[in-house]
């Protein structure tokens, strides 16, 4: 009976505080510590043409660095990092130009239209992804009305000799990019959304009466109070930009693809698990290891700041 009954007073005193706090670092240890692990031990495995198609020890090696090194040597893996670091972050940027002043315009209108307009940037995830790319793909066709009406603006604004009959678009890193910026879009507003609602509106209209330009009210009181929404908006949008595999397979180039196309290919058609493993745990520290020492200096900052 005593262990029932201390069991009890532990559920009455902390019991289910420590159950809450502790399930998101279970999640965490569980559905991504674990499975990162078993990702870095294949990538120093050595592939074989067995099932699975990677070994440790025996006639192999216990720990392979190969894969590793022809990230440093071979420039398809160089090349595509880069192709992927270009596209994430023009997108991005291009999030940031059409988000910002959207979500601004939300903390602006009333109520009730802010929360129509609210429900029509999270309106596209009632739909299909697939099925939205495909949309792009048949907009950006070379007998689309879309291509069309881009293509008659185009002749319309260049000499004659420059003229086209069509602009190719599909299979472009511009096609890439811009079925990107309509996918994350809303992963720029709603974090832009909510750090400028918490924004107070009395030090815009202190500023006004001082004589500010609204130009200078933007850029001294707004624009450095949104900070975080956009540092948060632009995370949101570079990571999975970055590792992106349906838009670059479906309107992008074969011959310069994006690092989640490689490891796809590498995990898939080449059956090379130690090298896709080395890739994902390379793109993975690229995209991580930032990220968090920004999150340890923005904290420094923050306690000096407090102190």
């Amino acid at each position: 009976m005593a262990n029932p009954s201390r069991l009890s007073r532990w559920f009455d005193r902390r019991g289910w505080s420590d159950i809450i706090i502790g399930a998101p670092y279970v999640w965490l240890v569980v559905l991504f510590l674990l499975p990162f692990l078993i990702v870095v031990a294949i990538s120093v495995a050595t592939k074989t043409p067995t099932a699975p198609p990677f070994s440790f020890g025996g006639e192999h090696p216990l720990v392979n660095l190969q894969g590793y090194q022809r990230l440093l040597h071979d420039t398809l893996y160089l090349r595509a990092f880069l192709t992927s670091l270009v596209n994430a972050g023009v997108a991005m940027v291009l999030c940031l130009l059409l988000g910002y002043p959207m979500a601004l315009a939300l903390t602006r209108v009333s109520r009730s239209w802010r929360n129509i307009l609210l429900m029509l940037v999270i309106l596209p995830f009632w739909t299909s992804f697939l099925l939205r790319v495909y949309a792009w793909m048949g907009l950006m066709g070379k007998n689309s009305w879309f291509n069309t009406l881009l293509t008659d603006a185009w002749n319309w604004v260049v000499p004659v000799d420059w003229a086209v009959k069509s602009i190719p678009m599909m299979h472009t890193n511009f096609a890439v990019v811009l079925v990107m910026v309509y996918t994350y879009l809303p992963f720029m507003i709603l974090p832009l959304y909510a750090s400028l609602e918490r924004l107070d509106p009395t030090l815009d209209e202190a500023a006004l009466d001082l004589g500010s330009r609204p130009s200078r009210v933007f850029l001294d009181v707004t624009l450095p109070q949104s900070v975080p929404g956009i540092i948060a908006g632009g995370l949101l949008v570079f990571i999975p930009a970055a590792g992106e595999l349906v838009i670059p397979s479906l309107v992008g180039n074969a011959a310069s693809p994006m690092i989640g196309r490689v490891i796809s290919d590498e995990f898939s058609s080449a059956r090379d698990w130690p090298m896709a493993s080395s890739v994902a745990v390379a793109l993975l520290l690229l995209m991580v290891v930032p990220m968090m020492l920004y999150s340890h200096y923005q904290a420094k900052a923050e306690g000096e700041a407090g102190k």
